[in-house]
């Protein structure tokens, strides 16, 4: 650091964060020319926690991993215990999965379009915006009977059905938005105050967004073509007539031209399945409780980009591991290194462009020196009996 280079910490309490990450920003006048992130504020212990709770317990556990992508996380997992059982989820199951995870990506993007318009101060789009998401959360709601954790995924397929006045309900729903897209499209890309807070922020090239191992619409964004939608089709994707969006602008702008191109193709591929939905059960009737030993990966393309889930089973009711890496894990640092050559006013809604979560990023792993066994991880118990003993003798707090 030159002698007029000043280094600005931000974090991990701070107005712009919704959740607790820590920044320390080099800046040289108003420019920043160095950028380091630190995560590991957030640890609820999920992953271990799987480990002493039968399949079926795990998948309500994971489903609060992420509040916006609730759904992005349950079918990830399900697809990988499906794989392990190999189960073969009827048609109208994956459609109806399908169906939830396109709305997920919807009342995703909304609600990301709103907070990028309210981090540059353009608090009338915000409110526009979320005001057409609740026709999204309306419809999972009518669905689902949640606007949150919808609960709709089930090992095997999923557990609610739709009725013929449901399905014929939502394609009303789709007309509204379609109309309100077309003015979106124009303001994200026309207005004059909009495009000059993010035009040229957060650069980052696709040969580097390639090397950062970038995913979803902040790598699309940067023209990388990759989708697991159709790169490692899972669901009912693979019946689906659907565009791969990207952009060559690699900044802020790109982000946000392909969120918004990506709604207009999640309302298409909801028109589909309500249009081919198949007749049929939603779910295989007989599932094992007890799942063979093996191990499997899936992949999904959550609404932030890919999410993955590793579940490996030991032929028991409950799984020996659960590991999940999520779509911020993989874009946090190509987003804190694209923030350098902007401007401090350009911090939040630079950060902001990949949609960060993380609540679905940190992990834990607490590992003891044992005399007898050697380095060894911790068990769910002894992490349990820790948080007692620790309460009782600093706190006086007896369980």
């Amino acid at each position: 650091m030159g002698e007029k280079t000043i280094r600005i910490p931000i974090g991990p309490q701070h107005p712009f964060l919704k959740e607790p990450a820590k920044f320390d920003f080099d800046i040289s006048g108003e420019e920043i020319i160095g950028a380091r992130m630190r995560i590991g504020y957030n640890h609820r212990g999920m992953e271990k926690a799987c480990e002493e709770r039968n399949y079926y317990q795990c998948l309500y556990l994971l489903e609060r991993i992420c509040g916006i992508c609730s759904h992005s996380h349950t079918t990830c997992y399900v697809q990988a215990v499906e794989d392990i059982l190999k189960l073969e989820v009827p048609k109208r199951g994956l459609y109806l999965r399908t169906l939830v995870c396109e709305l997920e990506r919807l009342h995703s993007h909304f609600l990301w379009l709103g907070v990028a318009a309210h981090e540059v101060g353009f608090d009338t789009l915000f409110m526009y915006v979320w005001r057409d998401r609740e026709v999204v959360m309306e419809i999972l709601e009518e669905i689902s009977g949640n606007r949150v954790n919808y609960a709709i995924n089930t090992i095997g397929g999923v557990r609610r059905d739709l009725t013929e006045e449901q399905r014929k309900k939502i394609l009303g729903s789709l007309d509204l938005l379609k109309k309100r897209l077309d003015y979106y499209t124009h303001i994200g890309t026309h207005e004059p105050s909009f495009l000059a807070r993010i035009q040229g922020v957060g650069k980052m090239s696709k040969e580097r967004a390639i090397q950062m191992c970038a995913v979803g619409p902040f790598a699309r964004a940067s023209g990388l073509d990759v989708d697991v939608r159709r790169d490692d089709q899972y669901a009912a994707y693979g019946d689906l007539d659907f565009k791969v969006i990207t952009s060559d602008q690699c900044d802020v702008l790109g982000r946000v031209i392909v969120r918004v191109l990506e709604i207009a193709e999640s309302l298409k591929m909801i028109q589909q399945l309500l249009t081919k939905l198949p007749e049929g059960d939603i779910a295989v009737k007989k599932v094992p409780r007890r799942v063979p030993a093996g191990f499997s990966i899936s992949r999904y393309e959550a609404p932030r980009g890919e999410d993955v889930h590793y579940v490996r089973s030991n032929g028991t009711e409950k799984p020996e591991r659960v590991k999940v890496r999520a779509p911020t894990m993989a874009n946090l640092e190509a987003a804190t290194e694209s923030i350098v050559g902007s401007f401090i006013a350009d911090i939040p809604i630079a950060i902001a462009s990949i949609d960060p979560c993380f609540s679905c990023t940190d992990r834990t792993a607490v590992v003891l020196n044992d005399k007898k066994k050697g380095m060894r991880i911790t068990t769910w118990e002894e992490l349990r009996r820790y948080g007692v003993d620790w309460y009782r003798k600093n706190k006086g707090i007896h369980f």
